[in-house]
């Protein structure tokens, strides 16, 4: 059995989504380090840094970061299902999931706790620092739309359609792309709506 750390709203829903397409079966532990308690106690016991998503594999493997699980899970579920089974074809989609990981999901790090950003730190620099973070966040977002959205396949999502729906939910994002990629902000609507992943989402964004 699979365990998941994670909570609402967070970045496990993308791997949640994809044990659900691949009919993994796993437990999952309520565990964040803005909400204290047994949960996140037993998250820091197998990753000191208290991040989540957090995977522990059934032999005691643990695994971090997004994009690292999604692509295992993807190497390891029915073939081509959340990684193209074609090697360029395959190349592009672990591209997007660093991609994202590199500069979308660390930019909302910044976002969230601009006082490990600067030293000191007061208000009206975390003003600056969250704005800046932002609109670079954005700009960041309009460039994956750019490159990524051809071959985004919204009715069968794989990792990249799943990561990119999940961690685009946060910072203004979303209102971004409906108004400067349109076609784009459809497909990520799409994806959500997918009926093996609609109950994730709806868990978590209820």
């Amino acid at each position: 059995m699979l365990t998941l750390y994670g909570t609402k709203g967070s970045g496990s829903a993308a791997v949640e989504a994809a044990l659900t397409r691949a009919g993994m079966a796993y437990t999952g532990v309520d565990a964040a380090s803005w909400n204290p308690g047994p949960g996140h106690d037993a998250l820091l016991r197998v990753n000191p840094l208290g991040q989540i998503p957090t995977l522990v594999l059934a032999d005691g493997l643990v695994l971090t970061e997004s994009a690292a699980i999604l692509i295992h899970l993807g190497l390891t579920c029915p073939p081509g299902l959340l990684l193209p089974l074609e090697a360029s074809a395959r190349a592009r989609i672990l591209r997007g999931l660093v991609y994202i990981a590199a500069n979308c999901y660390a930019a909302i790090s910044v976002i969230d706790y601009p006082e490990r950003w600067c030293e000191p730190c007061d208000d009206t620099m975390k003003v600056q620092i969250r704005a800046g973070t932002r609109a670079r966040l954005h700009e960041h977002w309009r460039v994956f739309a750019d490159e990524f959205s051809i071959g985004f396949d919204a009715g069968s999502p794989g990792a990249l359609e799943l990561l990119a729906t999940v961690v685009s939910k946060w910072s203004g994002a979303r209102a971004h792309l409906q108004a400067e990629r349109p076609a784009f902000f459809a497909q990520l609507q799409r994806v959500e709506q997918h009926p093996d992943v609609a109950p994730v989402f709806q868990r978590h964004w209820p």
